[in-house]
């Protein structure tokens, strides 16, 4: 007796919800709700690799950065030193070597500083690169599940579901 009364039941709650979900608007509603989570789905992905993408630009200017310190501050150690030499060959006497020492200092700190701005520079690009790397592998996944999304809704919205009335 339990057992007819429950399958009953059971076959009464199957056949009163199934004219409510193939009513006309809820695939609708299906459809654009699938839709909508995947297009968020997509813009999360999208928008944390965009945050990857300048944490690691970040981290390859700041490297940039001190390097190019780094040899800014050799540089003027080097200059220093050769300055230092060339105020004691003037006290002694021989100008020719102090320009000489003078002009040496110069060129050594410029051309660490066009290195340290070279380097500097290739960091630089290197995390550009990276950064419109992970942008466009966002954008392409956004746009796929936008794709993915608007394939189902579409779908559902073709098929023909008065049949389970």
């Amino acid at each position: 007796m339990k057992k007819s009364i429950m399958i009953g039941l059971t076959a009464l709650t199957i056949g009163s919800a199934t004219p409510v979900m193939a009513a006309d608007g809820f695939f609708d509603w299906l459809g654009d709700r699938i839709d909508r989570r995947l297009d968020v789905r997509g813009e999360r992905l999208h928008d944390r690799l965009d945050a990857r993408g300048a944490i690691i630009d970040d981290r390859l200017d700041a490297k940039g950065d001190r390097l190019n310190e780094r040899l800014d501050a050799k540089g003027d150690r080097i200059n220093s030193r050769l300055d230092a030499l060339a105020d004691k060959a003037r006290a002694e006497g021989k100008t020719g070597l102090a320009d000489h020492l003078d002009r040496r200092g110069d060129r050594i700190d410029e051309r660490l500083d066009l290195r340290g701005d070279r380097l500097d520079a290739r960091l630089d690009r290197r995390g550009d690169w990276i950064e419109n790397y992970l942008d466009r592998r966002g954008s392409y996944v956004e746009r796929r599940y936008d794709r993915v999304g608007n394939r189902i809704n579409n779908r559902l919205d073709r098929r023909d579901w008065r049949r389970y009335r």
